[in-house]
């Protein structure tokens, strides 16, 4: 069966056209979800590469992968974001995998793949710490699929269905500098807060000092970010401060409530 390649973007002209390029041979159909917001070069690049682009505005990540499903047009939907690449090996098991059509009476029968991706940071592959392999259910049986809209950041789809490993890589290369780093970070800190929240967990002040301590030793200790060197102290560091700043948007957002 056909393959769709869903990619979401917004302002993404340095890496769309690389994202493209990356599964042009093996997609049926290349589907740029374009934010109407993006005011650079990026839907120019996509159509020049055949891309199909549709705007749509943004609500939620969660949202915006379910109203990239409604208008993809084939079965299978693989999603690639803009600053992602498909390996040649992974793209080789894209194509063999668009052909096969899962028994719709089958409970059991598989409809999701994921996927392991390596993550760049500042130019270099980081290989612990979390970030590696990194496993993302990004390849989906459309009739099968649905992203609940309660997850307000790194969301994943619920599946009805069975799932599956494939061998092949996706490329993630995250960020380039210091204060795209940080710019990023803290609207994940800030989504993060927002998703907890909802689902009724109450921050203390303790929480300001502990939780930032527990993430750096799980992602330095515990999954070994210290094998990275400097580059995986100061990210494991990072993301210690980043959750520091998760709890502190929930105590605000307990204390408004």
């Amino acid at each position: 069966m056909p393959l769709s390649v869903a990619i979401p973007a917004k302002n993404e002209e340095r890496y769309i056209a690389g994202c493209i390029d990356s599964v042009r041979a093996v997609a049926d159909e290349v589907l740029v979800v374009l934010d109407p917001q993006c005011n650079d070069r990026t839907e120019a690049l996509a159509a020049e590469r055949g891309a199909r682009v549709e705007r749509v505005t943004f609500v939620s990540f969660a949202n915006l992968r379910n109203r990239s499903l409604e208008l993809c047009r084939h079965p299978w939907v693989f999603f690639l974001d803009a600053d992602e690449r498909a390996t040649p090996e992974l793209a080789a098991e894209l194509a063999a995998l668009g052909q096969r059509t899962p028994d719709p009476g089958d409970p059991a029968a598989v409809v999701g793949y994921w996927i392991p991706r390596h993550n760049y940071f500042f130019g270099r592959r980081v290989g612990h710490a979390g970030w590696y392999p990194d496993h993302q259910l990004r390849l989906l049986w459309r009739e099968r699929a649905h992203y609940p809209e309660e997850q307000r950041v790194h969301e994943v789809a619920e599946l009805r269905g069975q799932t599956e490993r494939l061998a092949g890589h996706m490329l993630h290369y995250n960020v380039d500098t210091v204060r795209e780093f940080q710019s990023k970070q803290r609207r994940y800190a800030r989504l993060e807060a927002e998703r907890l929240h909802v689902q009724g967990v109450r921050a203390r002040p303790r929480h300001l000092v502990t939780q930032p301590l527990k993430e750096f030793w799980r992602r330095y200790v515990t999954w070994s970010g210290w094998r990275d060197g400097p580059l995986g102290l100061y990210l494991c560091g990072a993301m210690g401060y980043y959750r520091f700043w998760t709890y502190r948007h929930l105590l605000e957002m307990n204390r408004e409530a």
